[in-house]
């Protein structure tokens, strides 16, 4: 099969590798659309100690099941897998499950490729007419709605419900779009970059700018570098809540001090649970996270080149998808 290959720091290739042999209770996905994330990034610009080349990256796909009693199913893919017997997993957070897996990573080769394995429990079908290029999207909407759930039901309840995302990429997106179907409405996307910014003006219905001096009671950090956690600390509320969840850096930013003082709630969120996965591929089938015509899509061919558009930050789109058979 044909795949794109991690080859090492800013070095990645499109070359034939073997085709995949699926494990019991694993079936065979022929992919049909895959989404770039920041770890991907992380992981080409050699920041990612977890993810060692040469590697198949890529963990945001939708696909048809090509063997067994399934054959033909069309199915979004939970990338997350997990033992099912720790206590992290019985009481239903398997995103902190101390085995779990997840494919990228060794020792599950990614869906950058015409064919990945997966477990059955991991998958979730998807409409016969619903895209496979926007059933991708579920995994980092499903990061979105994590953080947008946790940090929802953190926030007192006389509060005012205002919200600032810190970062308009995929996940910033997903979770402002989150917090909307959970019902907080003031809602602002702070993107530094002019290109993606004016992007976002145009295809999203919500306040959009460079920065911002304004309080909010919930403030998401979809970035994670030293200075947006600064950021978060000076403009959230007090009594507020700071849920983070972008891995920019992990060194400095935070003001303790206030967030001690002012009783400020910190979180931090990785992934999704389980459930999570599902009900946002629920609520993106029923239409309520919007339109997604936010993607730009090219072929898996084209990964190189579209790995170093985002590296020069030349891409205005918050999500490009690859698609392995074009």
């Amino acid at each position: 099969m044909k795949a794109l290959v991690y080859d090492g720091p800013k070095a990645i290739s499109y070359r034939e590798v073997p085709d995949p042999n699926p494990r019991q209770d694993h079936f065979l996905i022929m992919i049909k659309a895959v989404g770039i994330c920041g770890s991907d990034m992380h992981a080409y610009l050699g920041h990612d100690e977890r993810r060692p080349a040469p590697l198949i990256l890529g963990h945001e796909a939708a696909g048809i099941i090509c063997e067994g009693a399934r054959d033909g199913e069309r199915v979004t893919i939970n990338p997350l897998v997990s033992c099912g017997k720790c206590s992290a997993c019985g009481s239903g957070r398997e995103n902190i499950c101390p085995d779990r897996q997840i494919i990228s990573m060794p020792p599950r080769e990614g869906a950058f490729a015409q064919y990945v394995t997966i477990p059955a429990r991991n998958l979730v079908n998807v409409p016969t007419k619903y895209s496979l290029d926007k059933a991708a999207l579920v995994e980092p909407l499903a990061v979105g709605w994590h953080t947008a759930k946790l940090a929802a039901n953190a926030i007192d309840a006389n509060m005012e419900k205002k919200a600032l995302v810190i970062g308009g990429g995929a996940i910033g997106l997903a979770t402002a779009l989150a917090l909307k179907a959970m019902g907080i409405s003031e809602l602002t996307i702070s993107e530094f970059n002019p290109l993606r910014r004016q992007y976002l003006l145009e295809h999203i219905d919500a306040k959009v700018v460079e920065k911002t001096e304004s309080s909010f009671s919930i403030v998401i950090d979809a970035v994670g570098f030293g200075s947006t956690r600064a950021v978060a600390s000076q403009l959230v509320s007090p009594g507020g809540v700071i849920a983070h969840v972008g891995l920019g850096d992990n060194t400095n930013g935070l003001d303790v001090r206030r967030i001690t003082l002012q009783e400020i709630t910190f979180i931090g969120t990785y992934t999704y649970t389980a459930q999570d996965f599902k009900d946002t591929a629920e609520a993106l089938f029923a239409g309520r996270l919007g339109t997604l015509d936010w993607i730009e899509k090219r072929p898996l061919s084209e990964g190189e080149s579209s790995f170093q558009d985002l590296r020069r930050n030349n891409v205005a789109a918050p999500k490009i998808v690859l698609k392995p058979w074009q």
